[in-house]
């Protein structure tokens, strides 16, 4: 980005860490998290078997607003796995998918690592797609806490439940159903195929 935003440049730096010089493909939200949007932007990285997305906005991108210190904004940028076939550029369902969480972030819901969300129908927006939940988790490649001039920040990464996982987590734990998981899944990428 630029000295303008110094908080956008320390989410790049941690991507540039698990990506190296790789060119995401970036969407921004109209008109911005000064004007209402919920964040500012999604990139979404290109991997040989799934797309990476991480959210920009959740955290103080530009300048410090918020009265704690040690913190940027909510203390978490959002990203998201998702399996990927031949196609050339990521699927657009993750992107309203992110914005989406964000607002609820915004609205008041308090997000964290544990936590689950029934999101009221396929995650996708699809009918088909089974998975209806998304499970919280400290994204596996990322820091679980990263610096920026505004504070530190975590990454929180979404994983894409169904609604019998989502009642294993609720009678055991996620981390629980979330090990059992990425025992076959480390990444914990979302296929919302299965």
């Amino acid at each position: 980005m630029s000295e303008q935003a110094p908080g956008w440049d320390a989410i790049d730096a941690a991507l540039r860490a698990v990506h190296g010089d790789a060119e995401p493909f970036h969407r921004a939200l109209a008109p911005g998290v000064a004007f209402g949007s919920p964040l500012q932007g999604v990139s979404a990285y290109g991997q040989t078997d799934h797309w990476h997305f991480v959210t920009y906005g959740l955290t103080e991108l530009f300048v410090k607003d918020s009265e704690v210190a040690e913190v940027s904004g909510f203390g978490y940028e959002l990203t998201f796995r998702t399996a990927r076939g031949d196609e050339p550029e990521p699927p657009a369902w993750p992107f309203t998918l992110l914005a989406s969480i964000a607002g609820a972030a915004r609205a008041g819901h308090d997000f964290c690592v544990g936590h689950r969300l029934s999101v009221g129908g396929p995650i996708t927006g699809e009918p088909g797609c089974a998975l209806e939940a998304l499970a919280f988790a400290s994204d596996p490649s990322l820091p679980t806490w990263t610096e920026s001039p505004h504070g530190s920040f975590e990454f929180y990464t979404l994983v894409g439940i169904t609604p019998q996982e989502l009642g294993e987590m609720q009678a055991t734990s996620t981390a629980a159903v979330l090990e059992r998981l990425a025992e076959h899944n480390p990444l914990l990428i979302t296929d919302a195929s299965r």
